[in-house]
């Protein structure tokens, strides 16, 4: 399957042979242990093999590795050196000529994020339903074949697609996503870091969109593509398909920030060179804006008041505030000797969304609270705040955060 991790080919591999992907592992000496979560190994794995692990996973499956090299991303892909054992311990890759594999996870490589196949496409292409894990950019998650929204793998739910059958704008979303790159392109933006920022726009604004009352588009949309109704499960369904349902506004805002147009209404709203005037909710970018993700009721200034020099109203966001001011400062001609706050694109690390993984371990861990509350009375509403802001630090800045106080 073109775009497959290593892993998955060797475990659908083993699997053809009627054996566990287990069973494979001791032909290869190994570096590091399999990744984990609560709920066992981690679908997101990916293998690093030298060149006779290489030539041993070819041979195994009768392919040539040109062929493998071919249809997965890091199949070629060898070890760090640094990462190599050293001499005085246990040779697993003293010698090359010995088939040697190293584990990590596959999220967490230079391919970018992976996702669970579309299972239609995976059984009209082997004849098994069977789970298969591939490099999938975030705009090229919809299957047009088979109407099927392909969700992140190693996010801790297992559920590897969401129909779209009843959401068709996923799709048109996708097929207007080139068009959209293309423009960031001729405009010198790298098109991966605009989709990341609009993204991260459009989560702000779906956390928020809990408080519209004029909302009907997004939660159509979700109950839609969890199956018609998303029923008890309503907070489990709206984190695994957040990505899918805001997908068509994604798209529609990176296409509104790359547009001549809409740039000059932000630089007249902001005073077109003249005294500098806060960005009002009820500006032209922004009823323009409200316009084109078909809510115009969010530009109603009634319902978006004026805070200081900060826009509060419901299209609020921290990435677009950076993002718009990034544009009135070029145009200005402001300079830093660093470049800061100049580059139109560039995401903050506390703006980053919550992985699904981060936001499926806060809800256990809030239903737990709920439950030792409810028995012994004694858990207050916080008592698992802390952990969970520890990984949603972790989460957004890849490591752990240090504490400050011994209370």
């Amino acid at each position: 399957m073109t775009g497959e991790t290593t892993w998955s080919y060797l475990s659908r591999l083993a699997r053809r042979y009627g054996m566990e992907p287990a069973a494979l592992l001791p032909w290869w000496t190994w570096t590091g242990t399999r990744p984990r979560d609560h709920a066992g190994p981690r679908d997101d794995t990916e293998v690093l093999l030298n060149p006779a692990g290489r030539q041993l996973l070819a041979q195994m499956g009768g392919l040539g590795e040109h062929a493998l090299a071919r249809a997965l991303p890091a199949f070629a892909d060898e070890p760090q050196p640094a990462e190599a054992v050293s001499p005085g311990q246990a040779g697993e890759t003293e010698d090359s000529r010995s088939p040697a594999g190293r584990w990590r996870v596959a999220s967490a490589g230079e391919h970018g994020p992976v996702a669970y196949g579309c299972r239609l496409c995976t059984a009209a292409r082997t004849g098994h339903d069977t789970v298969v894990v591939r490099y999938v950019a975030p705009w090229q998650r919809a299957c047009a074949r088979h109407e099927r929204w392909m969700l992140t793998a190693g996010d801790g739910h297992r559920h590897r697609n969401l129909d779209l059958r009843a959401a068709p704008e996923l799709a048109a979303a996708q097929r207007a996503w080139p068009q959209v790159a293309r423009q960031a392109a001729a405009a010198g933006a790298d098109p991966g870091r605009v989709f990341a920022l609009a993204h991260a726009v459009v989560c702000a604004w779906w956390e928020q969109a809990l408080n519209w009352e004029q909302e009907r588009i997004w939660p159509a949309r979700l109950h839609a593509v969890a199956g018609g109704d998303a029923g008890p499960r309503f907070w489990w369904w709206r984190i695994i398909a957040r990505d899918a349902v805001v997908f068509p506004e994604t798209v529609a805002l990176a296409a509104v920030l790359l547009d001549p147009g809409m740039q000059e209404r932000i630089w007249e709203d902001h005073g077109a060179g003249g005294l500098v005037r806060p960005f009002r909710p009820d500006g032209e970018f922004f009823r323009e804006l409200a316009g084109r993700l078909g809510r115009p009721w969010l530009a109603d200034v009634r319902q978006a008041p004026q805070t200081g020099l900060v826009l509060g109203g419901p299209l609020h966001a921290g990435p677009l505030l950076d993002c718009m001011g990034a544009f009135t400062r070029i145009r200005r001609g402001q300079q830093h000797p660093q470049g800061y706050g100049l580059d139109p694109w560039w995401l903050r690390a506390d703006h980053r969304p919550a992985s699904a993984r981060v936001q499926l371990r806060a809800l256990a861990e809030q239903a737990a609270a709920a439950r030792g509350s409810g028995s012994s009375g004694g858990a207050g509403p916080g008592r698992g705040a802390a952990p969970m802001v520890r990984r949603l630090f972790r989460d957004r800045h890849g490591r752990a955060a240090a504490a400050y106080t011994a209370q």
